[in-house]
């Protein structure tokens, strides 16, 4: 085994775990946008909600 391959075997190895960290990264940014979008929706629900019942009680006043 020469040490040129076994060279090329460990930068093939640091390039495959650099590729993965970055897969993972992209991964979590995913999934934490969707989360971020979910929470947006649930706050714009929340709101509508909370202006239906000012609007209930200002109409029995």
């Amino acid at each position: 085994m020469s040490t040129s391959s076994i060279s090329e075997r460990e930068s093939h190895a640091a390039w495959a775990t650099k590729l993965e960290k970055c897969f993972n990264q992209v991964d979590q940014q995913v999934k934490f946008m969707h989360l971020q979008a979910e929470v947006d929706c649930l706050l714009q629900q929340l709101q509508h909600l909370k202006m239906q019942k000012l609007a209930a009680i200002d109409k029995e006043e």
